[in-house]
């Protein structure tokens, strides 16, 4: 499971201009699921989204987590972050889970998120979104499990 993670200010996901999850102060986590991932790559790509320090302290320096300052956690879908891009001029997905697997995948992900954390909100898998941000840094992380 990949998730490319930004700290953000603000952050909105609209489909057909409706808008279908937002969040003030926090993480954007764009969501990429593999055909190995499992419940295990659930619950460790979670604790990994809640826990990993990208927030400020009093010093400035990168030492809170999401869960230590309460932001909101936005989760969109996203299976090119899965594509393998090493050779050619076009994206292979070969390297990505089906979409069956990808949505069992990323709705474990949001449930459980959603039992663990306070302000969840997701975009919709599937869809055609425009992902709004304002990216706060900016900061931007990689995380794979």
């Amino acid at each position: 499971m990949i998730s490319l993670i930004q700290r953000v200010a603000r952050a909105h996901v609209e489909v057909d201009g409706e808008t279908v999850g937002a969040i003030g102060p926090g993480l954007l986590a764009l969501v990429g699921v593999q055909p190995h991932d499992d419940e295990a790559a659930v619950q460790r790509m979670l604790a990994r989204l809640l826990d990993y320090r990208v927030f400020p302290d009093d010093s400035g320096r990168m030492n809170l987590s999401l869960r230590t300052t309460g932001g909101g956690l936005l989760l969109v879908p996203q299976f090119t972050l899965a594509a393998d891009t090493r050779s050619g001029l076009r994206p292979s997905f070969s390297t990505a889970a089906t979409p069956a697997q990808g949505r069992q995948r990323f709705e474990a992900l949001l449930a459980a998120a959603r039992a663990a954390h306070g302000e969840v909100a997701a975009g919709r898998f599937g869809a055609d979104m425009a992902v709004h941000l304002v990216n706060q840094g900016p900061v931007t992380f990689w995380l794979e499990v």
